[in-house]
């Protein structure tokens, strides 16, 4: 914030933050006579959305006060943008105006018969000089403690003694020790220490291959000579040119002084205004003043301009003028390396080095070569560029189909598919350092349609020309912080507003793209989220359903944008070390939710996982267990986890909480600085009894073994079921070694997964008369299906496949009595009668559902707060303030007093949610933290999701919500909270239940054909006059079959993703209007206008 003082006196409190496209009213209100004779109509959400950077001044009422938009070319029609240098040479203004005269200069007119229109030009040094940097002398010793007790953290202690920098140090300096101090009015305000003593061990620690295979200076910047190093290729980490590196070990500045301002090379920003019938501005007053907070420039305008500024290298920050001074101190010396602890916040100085890949696990390297001291420039690709590019992209994956679409390019400008097709280079010092292709977007109605890029762009101020896709990018490591100049300078020289990214999954044939390196284009784009898609009814809707384009079948993909004002949008880099342990539901919302953040960069994002992660298998593919429908192939496909997660195979299997580091089985360790424990629960192969069964014993006499843990070999033959990969493991094998035979199959369990696998073995040939269904004793109050009318129908079904049940069993003896089979041929079983005797080909588990045995000993082993599950307070803190923990595994502290309220009643998707949520604001401080109680568990609102193939062929969905300490609960006598349609026997079965206040609570559904699930998920929570009045329909007997009420067109704008955004809109439009039924229905027309692309069925507003 600060106080800004007006001509007649008046004082204002104001704080200056990017434009947002909500400011578009307010700014409107600027604009007075003057200014509109002057610019004419402005649209300012145009103008928002095609700046490259739009500032405000808001006051303390949030009122805005002033605004400024900045671009990279004139706005008005005056020239081509891509040529606007070469008219600036040619025309310039040659009127001055008092109240530009403060901070623009006029440029001389040269040529008059150019377009009517004046120029100004302001330079930096006249309101934002460089910093004067000088070496450290003995008696600034006083100066650089006092600036160190503000800023000293654990990384300086090797040039601490206690908390005083020792003076002999500043003393002791030689060509290869150097410190040095910066000034601002004869204060000094930074301080930095280097030295080319550089550890060959540390360098071990880090990839330096890249700049291995680059080119080192020999001569100074001006001849720009260069010869190029060896090309050899090094192992990470082996750097044969260790004598050309020096490091920074200690770089401190005063944080009032930081600046981040955006500046030219050439130290030079244009303003433009268009002539008119009068040029004369009295209001507009432009200063640049130093904040107190951020000593960062402040432009007030009194009333709206427009301006544009030349951005060779985009972002300066203070701190960067160490740069060359630090490089001018070892002219030999071509690398610059930093490194800070992981858990450390980036300095604004690094946003200029490039990180590299490390092996150590306590810090982060940076490294910055000398020519990125250089200016690039990017241009059309040309022919002669032909052999710099190939040289360029020699080694890299896809780098031919790199040179064939350059190829197509130059011939025809358009690929085998006639799409057109653009290519840029950057270049430095004559050198092609870097190259881009982009195409234009054809699917961006499909982009529109399946992912939220109106979250970041208004997509009617874009024209469909302006949409481009990137094909290839290719940058020399040295100068991969010019990533987002060379992004904005190809929107200026293509004449494009958005650049889209498309990242297929690893194994997917549809990957074309060279794209090297892919963390410098994730630096710079933001992640755009997948839409959750309407299932459209077709035969229903006839003619009235969305365009082919929209509803056509593509390969998922993960989608990145960059817009021009995303183009200076600053990324906030994220170095702590995150481990998620367990790919769970859980898991994966929580990494799901971080790498969506648009405004965080997160490098050390790391999942373990017993298998891995991947989106190649998925229940929809091998069957056997049950799912929650949170993630689909398609929806993990859309996660762009493969890009900024690495994954670790295999099981956690000690903490070690002191050294903050996982065990993983096979010997690895993975540090963290937050550990988030989400490993679910588990099936577990079940300890046989060995009870002698000649003796009169029943299951009921047992249960106090049912929980025991098998610890011997398990046989070839056992397979225990948890993720699709073990589900793939037992198809293959079953395909290989048992389909053939007439062995039998025992499935042993008692939990939906039992049916699910039943109806995946029948699919896969296996006869009904061979399956052998073993279930266990049930848990009290637990139910297999949501509906006591399913159960019937799949017994009946198992009965008329000849699938033999029984009931109440515990597994007794293996190979009658074996303690170590290598195989199973026969296993017993104690029930509530006489012993249950098998002879077994196959033996599916999924009994012993609970808390895998590696995961408790880590747990407990660490001494992490157990009781069955693990501790968690409302938090999701355990008693380890870095570790964290969501899910099933976990049950809250006795003193909320909930037993019963537990992660594993509620929907693991949103508890993965609220985790990240909970979580954020310890890695982002824009983040806000809701005041909480500290004595409340939190509620969960989302629905519990059960679904899969039952046998007989059956659909089945069922979605509910657990309801702990609430009075009323769900009546199934009451004809008014219960409304079923069809039958179980007629595979048509639909059953909703409605609670207290008439919201939908629960969903069953049963049915032959397959289910519209993204549909009817939408139903839960909504009100029942919402959805047509259903109870009064119901009693009515207007509603016989609620599959076809549901199909009807009325319904899709409820499943429609954003649908609860609008239902919040209209409850704070009824909250806050007293005539809001006329305000109801002009929002309700607005929602369907605007979502008419994908809700066509609807009357456009012309037809109302």
């Amino acid at each position: 914030m600060r106080t800004l003082t007006s001509s007649s006196g008046e004082e204002e409190t104001v704080i200056t933050r990017r434009s947002e496209s909500a400011d578009a009213p307010g700014i409107d209100r600027l604009m007075d006579p003057s200014a509109l004779a002057l610019f004419g109509r402005v649209c300012v959400l145009h103008l928002l959305e095609k700046a490259n950077l739009a500032v405000t001044l808001a006051n303390e009422t949030d009122n805005i006060v002033a605004h400024a938009s900045f671009f990279d070319h004139p706005v008005a029609c005056l020239v081509d943008q891509s040529q606007w240098e070469t008219f600036l040479k040619k025309s310039f203004g040659v009127q001055q105006y008092p109240a530009l005269s403060k901070t623009f200069e006029p440029l001389q007119h040269l040529d008059q018969s150019g377009p009517q229109c004046s120029a100004f030009i302001c330079h930096r040094k006249q309101h934002c000089p460089r910093l004067h940097i000088r070496p450290a002398r003995s008696e600034d010793h006083g100066d650089i403690v006092g600036l160190l007790e503000e800023q000293t953290n654990q990384q300086f202690t090797d040039l601490l003694d206690g908390s005083t920098i020792r003076k002999e140090l500043l003393e002791a300096q030689n060509e290869q020790n150097h410190m040095a101090v910066c000034e601002s009015d004869g204060v000094i305000v930074g301080f930095i220490s280097v030295t080319c003593g550089v550890d060959l061990k540390l360098l071990q620690d880090f990839d330096l291959s890249e700049f291995d295979r680059f080119y080192k200076r020999m001569k100074s910047s001006i001849s720009g000579v260069r010869r190029q190093v060896k090309t050899q290729r090094t192992r990470p980490g082996k750097f044969p040119f260790e004598k050309t590196i020096f490091r920074i070990q200690l770089f401190v500045i005063d944080k009032n002084h930081e600046l981040s301002v955006i500046i030219e090379k050439k130290e030079i920003c244009y303003c433009l205004v268009l002539d008119s019938n009068t040029l004369y501005l009295p209001n507009l007053e432009i200063v640049l003043q130093m904040a107190p907070v951020s000593f960062s420039a402040v432009i007030r305008f009194i009333i709206f301009n427009t301006c544009f500024a030349e951005l060779r290298n985009e972002t300066c920050l203070i701190s960067t003028d160490f740069i060359p001074y630090v490089f001018s101190l070892f002219p030999e010396r071509d690398l610059c390396l930093i490194t800070v602890p992981t858990a450390s916040p980036q300095l604004q100085l690094l946003q200029s080095f490039v990180r590299l890949e490390s092996n150590s696990q306590f810090q982060e390297g940076y490294v910055f070569h000398r020519s990125g001291l250089s200016s690039v420039e990017v241009r059309r690709a040309v022919a002669a560029d032909r052999t710099a590019v190939s040289d360029l992209v020699t080694g890299l994956r896809l780098g031919g189909t790199l040179l064939r679409d350059l190829d197509a390019y130059y011939e025809t400008c358009r690929d085998l598919d006639r799409v057109s097709l653009q290519a840029f280079v950057a270049q430095v010092d004559g050198l092609v350092v870097g190259i881009l292709i982009i195409q234009d977007e054809q699917e961006i109605e499909y982009i529109r349609a399946h992912y939220n890029i109106e979250n970041f762009i208004y997509f009617s101020h874009h024209r469909y020309e302006e949409h481009a896709r990137m094909r290839h990018f290719v940058l020399r490591h040295p100068f991969q912080h010019f990533t987002k100049h060379l992004f904005k300078e190809v929107f200026r020289l293509s004449h494009k507003s958005c650049l889209y990214y498309r990242m297929y999954p690893p194994q997917h044939s549809q990957e074309n793209s060279c794209i090297h390196h892919l963390d410098s284009v994730l630096n710079c784009v933001v992640p755009v989220s997948p839409r959750r898609q309407i299932i459209y009814p077709l035969e229903e809707l006839g003619i009235n359903i969305p365009s082919r384009q929209i509803t056509e079948d593509q390969a998922p993909f993960a989608l990145s944008l960059i817009s021009r004002k995303l183009s200076l949008e600053p990324k906030l880099v994220v170095n702590s070390r995150i481990v998620v342990v367990g790919a769970s539901d859980t898991g994966l919302s929580f990494l799901q939710v971080l790498s969506f953040c648009p405004h965080l960069k997160f490098n050390n994002l790391t999942l373990i996982s017993t298998h891995g992660f991947s989106s190649e298998h998925t229940w929809e593919d091998v069957g056997f267990l049950s799912t929650s429908h949170a993630y689909s192939r398609r929806d993990l496909a859309q996660l762009p986890l493969h890009s900024c997660v690495t994954t670790v195979t295999g099981k956690m299997v000690a903490i070690d909480r002191k050294s903050k580091f996982v065990r993983v089985s096979g010997g690895r360790s993975v540090s963290y600085d937050h550990l988030i424990l989400c490993t679910g629960l588990q099936y577990q192969v079940t300890c046989p009894t060995g009870v002698d069964l000649s003796q009169p014993i029943t299951t009921s006499q047992l249960q106090n073994h049912a929980r025991h843990r098998y610890t011997g070999p398990i046989p070839a033959n056992l397979f225990t079921l948890n993720d699709p990969t073990d589900c793939m493991a037992a198809r293959d094998w079953l395909c290989a070694h048992f389909l053939q035979l007439q062995d039998n199959v025992v499935v042993y369990g008692n939990s939906i997964d039992v049916f699910t696998t039943v109806e995946t073995l029948q699919e896969l040939g296996v006869q009904g008369h061979r399956i052998h269904v073993v279930l266990t004793a049930p848990e009290p109050g637990v139910l297999c299906f949501g509906e006591p009318e399913v159960e019937k129908v799949v017994m009946a079904a198992l009965e008329k496949a000849e699938v033999q049940v029984h009931h109440h069993c515990l597994l007794a003896l293996m190979n009658q009595g074996d303690p170590r089979p290598v195989q199973l041929t026969s296993v017993s079983f104690t029930t509530s009668g006489e012993p249950l005797h098998l002879p077994c080909g196959v033996f599916l588990n999924l009994s012993n559902k609970g808390v895998d045995y590696d995961a408790f000993q880590s747990i407990n082993s660490s001494f992490l707060v157990f009781d069955n599950r693990l501790i968690i307070n409302n938090s999701f803190g355990t008693n380890d303030a870095s570790i964290f923990a969501a899910g099933p595994l976990t049950k809250f502290s006795l003193r909320y007093h909930v037993d019963e309220w537990s992660h594993a009643h509620f929907s693991s998707k949103e508890v993965g949610q609220e985790l990240a949520a909970t979580l954020l604001p310890l890695f982002d401080p824009t983040a806000e933290t809701e005041p909480g109680l500290d004595r409340l568990v939190p509620l969960y609102r989302q629905a519990k999701v059960q679904g899969g193939k039952l046998p007989g062929g059956y659909h089945y969905l069922h979605c509910f919500q657990t309801i702990c300490h609430q009075p009323t609960s769900y009546s199934r006598s009451s004809k008014e909270d219960v409304i079923v349609t069809g039958g179980v026997e007629t595979g048509n079965y639909f059953c909703l239940r409605l609670d207290s206040y008439k919201l939908v609570g629960a969903l069953t559904c049963l049915s032959a054909t397959a289910l519209p699930v993204s549909n009817y998920l939408c139903l839960f929570g909504k009100h029942e006059q919402l959805l047509g009045q259903l109870s009064s329909g119901y009693q009515q007997g207007l509603i016989t079959d609620l599959y076809s009420f549901f199909k009807q067109s009325w319904c899709l704008a409820i499943y429609h993703d954003r649908f609860s955004d609008f239902e919040k809109e209209l409850e704070q439009t009824t909250s806050s209007t007293d005539r809001h039924v006329d305000t109801l229905k002009r929002r309700a027309v607005e929602f369907l206008s605007f979502n008419r692309n994908l809700l066509p069925m609807f009357p456009s507003v012309d037809q109302l």
